[in-house]
C-alpha cells in the first residue's frame, strides 16, 4: 500500500497522479462555496452514478454478446484491505505511542522544561497568528496537498542544489542557536573545544 502511495506521489502513472490531484484540490476549492455534507454527498453520486452507469453497460453489452460479461470492477472488488488481529494491535500501539511522545513533549514545552525550546514555540505560535490573518485551514490545505504532489518530485530531480540550500539555511539557524545560548550564559566567546585548546585566562 504505502509503495502504491509513493508511486502516486511521484507521478509514476501520470494520468492516475493526475486525475487524484485534480478530484482532491477540486473538492476542497468546492467547500470554499458549499459545506462538507453537500460536497461529500455531492461527489458520492457522480462516482455511484459513473459506476452503476458502466456496470450496466457492460451488463447489456454481454446480453448482446459482445462482451464476456466480467465484472468492471473486479480488481478493485478483489484489493485486500483488511488487517490481521495483530497487525490491528501493531498499528494502534503505534498510535497510542506517538500521542503519548506528543502529549510529553507538548507539556515539556507549555511548562518550560527547556527554555530555549519553549521560546521556539512561543516565535512559531506567534507566526502562526499572522498566517491565520492571511489564509484559513482550508487554504493552508489546498496548499499542503499541492506541495505533496510537488516537492519530493522537485527535491528528487534537483537534489543536489535542494541539498546545498538547506545546508547553508542550516549553518545559519545553528549560528542563530549558538548566539542565543551565548546570550543566556552571559555572552562571551564561545569556548575552544579543541584538544589543548587555550583556556580562558583567570581574572
Amino acid at each position: 500500500m504505502a509503495s502504491k502511495v509513493m508511486d502516486v506521489i511521484y507521478w509514476k502513472d501520470t494520468e492516475r497522479t493526475g486525475m487524484i490531484l485534480t478530484g482532491i484540490v477540486v473538492g476542497l476549492l468546492s467547500l470554499f462555496q458549499l459545506s462538507v455534507i453537500s460536497v461529500l454527498s455531492t461527489v458520492s453520486l457522480a462516482v455511484m452514478c459513473f459506476t452503476i452507469s458502466v456496470r450496466i453497460y457492460y451488463q447489456v453489452l454481454y446480453i448482446l454478446n459482445w462482451g464476456d460479461g466480467a465484472h468492471p470492477f473486479k480488481s478493485y472488488l478483489g484489493m485486500d484491505i483488511s488487517l490481521s488481529g495483530e497487525e490491528a494491535d501493531l498499528y494502534m500501539q503505534k498510535a497510542i505511542v506517538l500521542a503519548m511522545s506528543a502529549v510529553e513533549s507538548l507539556k515539556g514545552l507549555l511548562f518550560v522544561k527547556n527554555l530555549l525550546e519553549s521560546i521556539k514555540l512561543l516565535v512559531l505560535v506567534y507566526l502562526v497568528t499572522y498566517l491565520g490573518e492571511l489564509s484559513n485551514g482550508l487554504t493552508l490545505l489546498i496548499i499542503s496537498v499541492i506541495a505533496v504532489f510537488s516537492l519530493p518530485l522537485f527535491y528528487r530531480q534537483r537534489q543536489e542544489q535542494v541539498d546545498n540550500v538547506i545546508a547553508q539555511i542550516q549553518g545559519k539557524i545553528d549560528n542563530f542557536k549558538d548566539t542565543l545560548c551565548r546570550i543566556a550564559h552571559g555572552g562571551g566567546p564561545p569556548p575552544d573545544s579543541t584538544p589543548g585548546g587555550a583556556k580562558p585566562k583567570s581574572q
